[in-house]
């Protein structure tokens, strides 16, 4: 059976909701939501087991805090038997503007803590990452205020909408593969 590993990035605590940084969690809601699933607290991990016609997936929120995302992924990678082509992590990348979508198979942290835990645990660059533009919109030194700062009100209706369409390509990933969703979603520009 094809099994796979869902992974939304982002910080525990309800200072965190709703920010730039914790888009990870917000998809993997909205997902396990649409498919009828539903999150437990397990180890390492806020856990959900949801179905996408026959195929098995395994959605995680970690609960390690951003930096130490990696030791939660390893855990249910290793734990589950799950290939590393099969890992799909969400998370918010400063460098894509905001109504861009971009998911790769292979690819540096470009300077994400989450990413750079992950790479570290996994030991290897190679496992496919989709990344939510959310702008660089902020003065000089303020990247951090930023990240961790809410999205505006003029922002939200186009983040919503970008949950929605990661759903999509997070659906696509699982049933059609790799290079289906990159060519399906990477060059679109989302706008409402």
């Amino acid at each position: 059976m094809n099994k796979y590993l869902i992974v939304g990035l982002g910080n525990i605590g309800d200072e965190y909701a709703q920010t730039r940084h914790n888009i990870g969690y917000d998809i993997v809601e909205s997902l396990v939501q649409k498919h009828g699933g539903q999150f437990r607290a397990d180890r390492l991990a806020d856990v959900a087991e949801i179905k996408i016609k026959g195929k098995q997936l395994l959605v995680i929120k970690p609960t390690t805090y951003m930096n130490l995302s990696g030791k939660a992924v390893k855990y249910w990678r290793d734990k589950e038997k799950i290939p590393n082509e099969n890992i799909l992590v969400l998370v918010d990348d400063l460098a894509l503007p905001l109504d861009r979508l971009r998911i790769r198979g292979s690819g540096s942290d470009g300077g994400h803590n989450g990413l750079k835990s992950i790479q570290e645990s996994l030991e290897t660059v190679d496992y496919p990452k989709l990344r939510f533009g959310i702008g660089s919109n902020y003065p000089k030194g303020r990247q951090a205020d930023f990240v961790l700062g809410k999205w505006k009100g003029d922002e939200w209706p186009l983040v919503l909408l970008k949950i929605t369409k990661s759903v999509e390509l997070i659906e696509q990933f699982v049933m059609a593969g790799l290079s289906t969703a990159m060519n399906q979603f990477n060059n679109v520009l989302f706008k409402l």
